[in-house]
């Protein structure tokens, strides 16, 4: 079989390391760059590639759009221009599904199958230099068929995405899709930039906003440091449904500011009492839309060299650390080191490795 993959970064280039890996597939990649297709080649993450688009998806069987959301019906639009093999199935890695449901009709009267796909993965780095085999396993795959799809067609591609990345298949209606994505990662996404940007403005007058925007604000609104073109293509895709969720979120907000203008001390507390009873609630850490962070706090004295001492102690160990900060450091009183990890694995080392030297380690989920 072949395999092609179309944009050869993080998701393409990954993608292609798991069909290389696990699969019989040859996988041929296109992309703009040659130096990424020269790069990509030269560290066996595709087998060929070529700028040239008819070139690259010639005789393939699987075609995988792995392009920035704005840039995928663009792409599609091209594809229905080639001479594509019978049989073929199109998919993409978008984030967005809905808008793209019409291209299913014109492919399926060529005797070719476009099936939208969703892999809930991703990285903290970019570029194929960040692609691993191991990005996708255990996490949800979502494929989002359109009611005329053929059942085999499915089970063709869900077969091959199952054997090659090892994730959580699932099956779900395309606008399902989008109003789900948009609750759990779009609209999070708008809110914590809004935070940013309010908080921003009042530091212009005073800049103690931003000294003291430590801690649990730079938690909160991590996200807000995203790539913004990437961001503004996202929510342009996904505008229908954004803007359903945003007239919930401030309809949500504008009780909370009612309670809080009558003095509801009741209602106050039933909001925050609601809030943590849902969130111990949620799933434990696990692949999804939004970037874990995997991050546990230490105190330590104050004393010269503690820094260098507990990261020395996790380097012997190891234990890959991505990032160290102080969260408080007084005088003569304890610190507070907040450690960050790319995977959960170290971060569970670090725990147990650090309370057996002494320290005392706090993390929460």
């Amino acid at each position: 079989m072949k395999a092609a993959i179309l944009g050869v970064g993080l998701i393409g280039g990954s993608l292609a390391l798991c069909l290389k890996e696990r699969t019989s597939c040859h996988v041929s990649g296109y992309d703009l760059s040659q130096k990424t297709l020269d790069w990509a080649v030269a560290a066996g993450v595709i087998d060929d590639g070529s700028r040239n688009l008819e070139e690259a998806v010639e005789d393939a069987d699987f075609i995988f759009l792995a392009v920035p959301v704005g840039t995928i019906p663009e792409l599609l639009s091209r594809l229905e221009r080639q001479s594509l093999s019978p049989g073929c199935i199109i998919s993409d890695v978008g984030s967005t599904k809905g808008k793209l449901v019409r291209w299913s009709e014109p492919f399926r009267k060529r005797g070719v199958t476009y099936i939208g796909g969703h892999p809930m993965a991703g990285s903290h780095r970019s570029g194929v230099e960040a692609a691993h085999s191991l990005l996708f396993e255990n996490a949800y795959y979502i494929l989002t068929p359109s009611p005329e799809t053929p059942l085999s067609e499915v089970q063709k591609l869900s077969g091959l995405l199952q054997e090659a990345t090892r994730a959580k298949l699932v099956i779900m209606d395309p606008f399902h899709h989008d109003r789900l994505v948009g609750a759990i990662s779009h609209l999070p996404h708008v809110i914590a930039s809004g935070l940013v940007n309010q908080v921003g403005r009042y530091n212009e007058e005073n800049e103690w906003f931003h000294r003291l925007a430590a801690g649990g604000f730079r938690d909160l609104t991590r996200i807000a440091a995203s790539h913004p073109v990437m961001w503004r293509d996202i929510l342009m895709s996904n505008r229908g449904e954004l803007l359903k969720l945003m007239d919930d979120w401030l309809s949500e907000m504008e009780k909370v500011r009612d309670a809080i203008k009558r003095g509801d001390a009741e209602k106050i507390e039933d909001f925050f009492r609601r809030a943590k009873f849902l969130r111990e609630r949620l799933p434990e850490r696990r692949k999804g839309m939004l970037l874990p962070s995997f991050e546990c706090y230490v105190d330590v004295p104050d004393q010269p060299g503690m820094i260098g001492r507990v990261a020395m102690l996790l380097g012997e160990e190891g234990i890959n650390l991505s990032n160290i900060g102080i969260m408080e450091n007084r005088e003569d009183t304890a610190g507070v080191l907040r450690l960050v990890f790319q995977k959960e694995e170290d971060l569970k080392r670090a725990i147990r490795f650090l309370n057996e030297a002494g320290y005392r380690v706090f993390s929460f989920d």
